[in-house]
């Protein structure tokens, strides 16, 4: 028992301190581990979270730089191109201007000195041209090419017409006075190239504001030149359609009208010759039917003739021959002509054209009780006035307040203007109408012998 009690304490103490000791290695241990484990952690934290902060800077810092590029734009360095390629071309435009010019001036006392001139201005033409699209290229300028100079009859209506051209004329002048403005352009902008780069955009445009506005004034199309070759233009495909027109008429009523009359007294004829010593009562019948056949094409082809250029206007003027379609008019109509003089044939069969279809406007549409005409000469014009005391509504579009049309006024006023006259209408509804023509006055040329027989 005693041995018992002995060794019961010591194996107590020796497991206590053997526990003990195990324990405190192991907190020692677990301590350590932890502690080496949170050190680790904490390293490569940091190391992530520096290496992610580095790469994210790096690519913060490369997206927020500008795309590389040029200081200037695009539209300065045409203009800068421009101003200086404008010495060399100013140079040659002004050797140009002044050599045809200066030749054909000196040498114009000789046969060869004007054609000189007028192949000059010819060529002065293509150089505006050249000059125009350069500035179009590298100013962006939009500048309407001129129109091709009309053909003269003949070297001699081709002489005058380059040498009264005024686009070349125009032109030369541009090529002229370009040398001191060139000189001036290409030195300045050199300079600013080197020296005054800051503002050189400024000073670029400025000076291509100058060229655009040389270019606009000096070598754009003369305005009025080109109107009135646009009506000119306008007015021949006028004519040529009426002509067309007129053509087609009196195709149509040869075809449908004498034509067909004759066509049916050839076989009236035909007949009756068959039956003449059968039946000769039958036979005389036949030609008397004929007879009033032929009476009726010859005046279908008199009517015809009068559609055409009536033989009393051409015998006796626009007097007589107004005066014989207003008897045909359905309302009475006084005719008044104060003319001195005849005009023109032209002129003459117009102003007749002109007062027959008003009058069968008259006749159908204005449901008037009276009308009248009066031709006058006034300076250079021919004056036409046809007045109605009928319903009015006449305009020049054909329309007509109650519905109708065709009153052709369209017509008149186009064939008017081919001639550079004037057609105005003058007709409140309820009325009373008066249309108004104006034709320019041209003196009538004598007959040539034998034109008439």
């Amino acid at each position: 028992m005693s041995d018992r009690r002995t060794d019961t304490p010591t194996d107590a103490r020796t497991a206590a301190g053997a526990d003990a000791r195990t324990a405190a290695g192991a907190d020692a241990r677990t301590e350590a581990g932890a502690d080496a484990g949170a050190d680790a952690r904490e390293a490569r934290t940091e190391a992530g979270t520096g290496a992610g902060a580095d790469a994210r800077a790096e690519a913060g810092t490369d997206a927020s730089l500008p795309p590389a590029r040029f200081a200037l734009g695009r539209h300065t360095w045409k203009e800068v191109a421009h101003l200086l390629a404008d010495l060399p071309c100013a140079l040659a435009g002004f050797l140009y201007s002044v050599v045809t010019v200066s030749l054909g001036v000196g040498l114009a006392v000789t046969v060869v000195g004007l054609p000189l001139l007028a192949l000059g201005l010819s060529g002065a033409r293509g150089m505006a041209r050249a000059e125009r699209a350069r500035a179009r290229g590298l100013l962006g300028v939009r500048v309407d090419e001129p129109s091709r100079l009309p053909r003269g009859d003949g070297f001699f209506g081709w002489l005058w017409s380059c040498l009264k051209d005024p686009v070349a004329w125009r032109s030369q002048l541009y090529g002229f006075i370009r040398l001191p403005w060139g000189v001036l352009t290409f030195t300045v902008t050199l300079v600013s190239l080197f020296v005054l780069w800051p503002v050189l955009p400024f000073l670029a445009r400025g000076l291509a504001n100058v060229d655009r506005a040389l270019v606009r004034g000096l070598l754009s199309p003369s305005d009025e030149l080109e109107r009135r070759i646009a009506e000119l233009e306008s007015d021949r495909g006028v004519v040529v359609d009426t002509a067309a027109a007129d053509l087609r008429r009196i195709e149509r009523d040869l075809h449908d009208g004498a034509q067909a009359r004759l066509v049916a007294l050839a076989m009236g004829l035909g007949l009756a010759k068959e039956k003449l010593l059968d039946d000769p009562e039958a036979a005389a019948a036949m030609v008397d039917e004929a007879h009033g056949e032929v009476k009726l094409a010859l005046q279908e082809l008199r009517d015809l003739a009068r559609g055409i250029h009536p033989a009393v206007l051409t015998d006796r003027g626009l007097d007589a021959a107004l005066s014989s379609i207003a008897a045909r008019c359905t309302v009475p109509v006084r005719v008044s002509v104060d003319l001195a003089e005849r005009p023109a044939e032209a002129i003459e069969g117009i102003a007749y054209f002109t007062v027959s279809e008003l009058l069968q406007n008259v006749s159908k549409h204005a449901r008037a009780r009276s009308a009248s005409v009066e031709v006058w000469r006034a300076k250079d014009r021919l004056m036409l006035q046809v007045r109605d005391d009928g319903v009015g509504g006449a305009r020049l579009d054909g329309a007509r307040p109650d519905g109708g049309g065709g009153t052709g006024m369209a017509g008149l006023a186009e064939r008017l203007g081919a001639v550079d006259g004037v057609f105005v209408v003058d007709s409140p509804a309820g009325g009373p109408t008066v249309i108004t023509a104006e034709l320019p006055w041209r003196d009538r040329t004598p007959p040539t012998a034998g034109a008439r027989r």
